[in-house]
């Protein structure tokens, strides 16, 4: 079921660096519609029911048992989500594809097998089969009676994904292609049925195919024993002379990068969502127990320490979350804007808002790893213990740092992608830094008191994206086409990046909510904005010191210091005082405070 959202022209992906979009022109959690908060619904109940009874099973890898529940799901329209209607799917937009991401991601063992069959093993042959291969394998993956993988890795090539050695030959008659390789990590591998396999054809053109599993010479090898997400199955796959039909060749000869690359974008969008999804529940069982454990004759929850904790995971969440959902508002804007030919155009929309999907990725999965790791401290001796739920989450949460792309490599790709956009004139960059150089040189300007709900706070998010824009236009200035090789400073300038887009979606998400509800009603929101603003402000600032120092000397950086300075001029914050109220919040219904109902 297609469910759709009424929204302005989508923002274009990285310009929140240069542009502030009216409150009611960014999509939030409280503007889900009942279909899509319906979906979420679906998938959160079938979790609760289907797989958390069997937690225990599939932990011990009971055979069959991962396979049948994703055929389960298939039947209630859980697994294909992302495949068009007329191909036996779902057809559901990128909102209602986030909100069932999110809620399918409890337990991490399920939502890595999830991701894997409904989002990288399912979308390349949605975006770029031909309508023989759509017809063939897409109604068997909606339904899970087949089950899809993702076959990039290989034990010398991880993130750099085109030094693939599997190699593609056609044979003599010209009717298959002989692939020789071995894949790594590959998650589901040990029971999928289909594998999107990238491979090079004559060791040069690198190439993807849709390989089944039962072609000979296919076989996947023994599971891996990981620290985490044991629920999921994770073996390499070898291919010896396995013949593939010259018809599952995927896209065209040569370009299997555009169909890695854009399936990534998605996949680390979808990574974030995830993110989202399994930190709510953490947070939950830990507010829950922060009232059943005593110490001191009173609950652990009464204390100052604990309180602050199950705040900062709160507010943690709440970034991402904003985030998260601010973003699938502008792609789905963006994607429901098509003309002509759809797929071409939802790839262009992937590629458009690449930079906002690493910042998901990289962001929410720091941000579970913080509040996993926090959960585990609430609990205390009993949180390092097996038996306890947030001694998993903990060892789960782990490989999302990896997943996708390291957070190092997107760190990396965000400021490559920003600067690829500035240097095609997508993203006027430049005209911009050279502006704030421009008002850095005449000094000083009188500046109007704000008012309104956040008004200081949307001064600071303002002044946080000049102190970037200082810090960039400097690097680049310096360094030009060499900056690649500079990734200290390019991972100072990302960090820069996404706190910026993490800083502005919590205020224009706090500001609709002031705006439709009242101040009163959203205080807790309110709260958490001007907290989370408050400390990313102080994380901003630390990063820009690093660009600029690395960037200048002498003289120049006590002058650039000095602006620097004057960007981070803002009123002190009582964030004790205002963590207090979030976490009143959080305890008055143990749970993440801020779901729209």
């Amino acid at each position: 079921m297609a469910t759709s959202v009424a929204t302005k022209t989508a923002a274009k992906g990285g310009s929140f660096l240069l542009e502030s979009p009216a409150p009611q022109d960014v999509f939030t959690p409280a503007d889900l519609t009942d279909d899509q908060k319906l979906i979420g619904q679906t998938a959160e109940e079938f979790v609760m029911k289907e797989v958390f009874p069997l937690i225990k099973d599939l932990e011990n890898k009971k055979a069959g048992l991962m396979a049948e529940l994703v055929r389960k799901g298939g039947e209630v329209g859980l697994m294909g989500g992302g495949v068009p209607e007329e191909y036996g799917g779902a057809g559901l937009d990128k909102i209602a594809t986030t909100v069932l991401t999110e809620k399918l991601s409890i337990y991490g063992g399920f939502a890595v097998t999830h991701g894997a069959h409904a989002g990288i093993g399912t979308l390349p042959i949605v975006y770029f089969g031909t309508e023989e291969q759509k017809k063939k394998y897409l109604p068997k993956l909606a339904t899970g009676e087949l089950i899809g993988a993702y076959c990039l890795s290989e034990p010398q090539a991880g993130s750099d994904a085109q030094n693939s050695l599997t190699r593609a030959e056609l044979n003599a008659e010209g009717t298959h292609y002989v692939l020789n390789g071995q894949k790594m990590w590959i998650t589901n591998g040990g029971f999928a049925d289909l594998y999107v396999v990238f491979a090079k054809i004559d060791g040069e053109k690198f190439t993807a195919f849709i390989v089944e599993r039962n072609f000979p010479g296919c076989k996947p090898g023994n599971e891996e024993h990981k620290m985490g997400i044991h629920g999921s199955s994770t073996t390499p796959v070898f291919l010896e002379n396995c013949k593939v039909p010259k018809e599952n060749l995927l896209h065209e000869i040569g370009r299997g990068h555009i169909v890695a690359f854009n399936i990534l974008n998605s996949g680390r969008f979808t990574l974030g969502a995830s993110c989202v999804g399994g930190s709510k529940h953490v947070l939950a069982t830990s507010s829950k127990y922060s009232k059943e454990r005593k110490a001191f004759g009173k609950q652990i929850g009464d204390f100052g320490m604990m309180k602050e904790k199950l705040a900062e995971m709160a507010i943690q969440i709440f970034a991402v979350e904003s985030m998260v959902y601010r973003s699938a508002g502008n792609i789905e804007a963006a994607m429901s804007a098509a003309t002509g030919d759809k797929v071409a155009h939802s790839m262009k929309v992937l590629e458009e808002y690449a930079i906002e999907s690493s910042i998901a990725k990289v962001y929410g999965s720091e941000m579970l790893d913080y509040v996993v790791d926090e959960a585990v401290q609430i609990f205390g001796g009993y949180g390092f213990h097996e038996e306890y739920p947030v001694c998993r989450a903990y060892r789960d949460s782990r490989i999302n740092r990896i997943f996708e792309g390291t957070n190092e490599i997107n760190r990396m790709l965000i400021i490559q992608m920003l600067m690829k956009r500035a240097m095609g004139g997508q993203l006027p960059l430049i005209p911009a830094a050279m502006k704030l150089a421009d008002e850095i040189l005449a000094g000083p300007s009188f500046e109007e008191t704000p008012e309104g709900a956040l008004a200081e706070e949307g001064r600071v998010v303002a002044n946080a994206k000049k102190m970037f824009l200082q810090a960039a236009g400097g690097a680049v200035q310096k360094f030009r086409e060499k900056l690649a090789e500079e990734q200290e400073l390019i991972g100072a300038l990302s960090n820069m990046v996404m706190e910026i887009y993490a800083m502005e979606s919590c205020l224009l998400r706090s500001q609709k909510a002031a705006a439709t509800r009242g101040e009163a009603a959203s205080s807790a929101m309110q709260d958490a904005a001007r907290v989370f603003i408050s400390d990313a402000m102080e994380r901003v600032e630390h990063d820009a010191k690093r660009a600029i120092a690395a960037v200048n000397e002498g003289d120049m950086l006590t002058t650039q210091m000095a602006v620097l300075k004057r960007f981070g001029k803002r009123a002190t914050v009582d964030t004790i005082a205002l963590r207090r109220n979030v976490a009143a919040a959080v305890q008055a219904q143990d749970r993440y405070p801020f779901e729209s109902k």
